[in-house]
């Protein structure tokens, strides 16, 4: 089921990354500035802090129904990207396109809360998460054929009618634990088992309630200093790669993958420190969440170096470190959603969450475009590379584990 639901992740990503690989085609043909291209980033950024109003969604008219509505939105919206004829119009789509997909996390999390045990969902965690590194991944490679061989509007086309594919196997298939036809009764009880009994909620979700707790500025901080990252390597990398390392269409298909492709031994890594932790040296959950985090956030210090060397394949390669860190840490992160919080409220604090998150990348990409003409890009290369051990510092401190008998 976790293989499903990582599926639709996957083109939620390369839906979302269609854009940015296209990017240096579209702001060549259509005379669009730099400026101007992050405000078009900025409009997704800024709706896809909806994503509660997602989460409450999906909490309320269930997984299936929910995510499919979402789903068959963003395939039509990203489509009729292809029909954009000036900045504004793409601004426009982009923003509606971000908020349809800021239902996958929320759904991703809700997905895991409900198919499993506590010990293991930071492994299925990392496996969905995978979907976001391979969806961004696939981006490149297939978004420049279509361009080479087709033009920039038919990478649209294309990646949007996959989209509809998938929901058509979405509703198909997917089954809560309770209705699954294949589930025995002996693996319901398992999954049932391995779960926190205190966060087995009812009722609808109350969002006053969670943003009063600590432990929901404990996740939603990092986040925020998080998803800067990936808002990076996701929409300004194949720029970066034109601009600054003087490399074609054909070259970033080649190369711009790498970081995604990190990212998703990131995404297992993560969540193998995490089990590591719990089943080798007896740490509990909470803890073993933090300090997958923290080695992340270590292994980020090396991204900061990412603009002053020479060779343009070094720089790759720490852009990859980018990519296998920052997933590292952003699973372990956005797992803990489903860890302190009833069930009934995942997707509503996953979405919450997220909300922080896309505020740190919006503020961080209108940064880049306001700035990168006159200081480059060294500067921020350089704050993605402390940001998150402020992040580490904030989980540590204000995450409390909640104790039951």
């Amino acid at each position: 089921m976790i293989g499903l639901i990582m599926t639709g992740s996957i083109i939620n990503y390369l839906t979302r990354s269609t854009l940015s690989v296209a990017a240096p085609t579209i702001l060549e043909q259509l005379h669009i500035s730099t400026k101007q291209y992050s405000w078009i980033v900025g409009a997704f950024q800024g709706t896809i802090m909806l994503q509660p109003v997602c989460g409450y969604v999906l909490d309320t008219l269930g997984l299936k129904i929910g995510f499919a509505l979402f789903a068959v939105a963003w395939a039509v919206v990203n489509m009729a990207h292809g029909l954009a004829g000036s900045w504004h119009s793409l601004a426009f789509l982009r923003g509606l396109l971000g908020f349809c997909e800021g239902s996958a996390n929320p759904a991703g999390m809700k997905a895991t809360a409900e198919w499993f045990p506590a010990k293991e969902r930071g492994v299925a965690g990392g496996v969905f998460q995978v979907g976001a590194s391979v969806g961004s991944m696939l981006a490149p490679p297939l978004v420049a054929w279509a361009i080479l061989n087709y033009s920039w509007q038919s990478a649209f086309y294309i990646t949007g009618a996959i989209g509809l594919v998938w929901v058509g196997l979405w509703l198909a298939f997917y089954h809560p634990p309770g209705r699954h036809p294949s589930l025995t009764e002996d693996e319901r009880s398992m999954i049932a088992a391995g779960q926190e009994s205190h966060l087995a909620g009812q009722g609808k979700p109350s969002i006053l309630k969670i943003v009063t707790q600590r432990n929901f500025w404990g996740i939603a901080l990092p986040r925020f200093l998080a998803d800067p990252t990936w808002g990076t390597l996701t929409f300004w990398i194949p720029l970066y790669l034109t601009t600054e390392r003087h490399m074609n269409l054909k070259e970033i298909a080649l190369f711009a993958w790498m970081p995604f492709l990190a990212a998703d031994l990131g995404c297992i890594f993560g969540g193998m420190v995490s089990m590591r932790l719990q089943k080798r040296f007896n740490v509990g959950l909470i803890n073993a969440r933090r300090g997958a985090f923290t080695v992340g956030a270590i292994l980020m210090l090396g991204v900061g170096f990412t603009g002053m060397v020479l060779n343009p394949y070094f720089a790759i390669a720490l852009l990859s470190l980018a990519g296998f860190a920052h997933q590292t840490l952003s699973v372990t992160v956005i797992t803990m959603s489903s860890d302190l919080f009833p069930r009934n409220e995942v997707a509503t604090v996953a979405g919450l969450c997220g909300t922080f998150g896309n505020a740190g990348l919006l503020l961080f990409s209108l940064l880049i475009g306001g700035l990168v003409a006159s200081i480059g890009y060294t500067p921020f290369f350089v704050c993605l590379g402390v940001f998150d051990l402020i992040g580490a510092a904030i989980l540590w401190t204000v995450v409390r584990e909640q104790r039951h008998a």
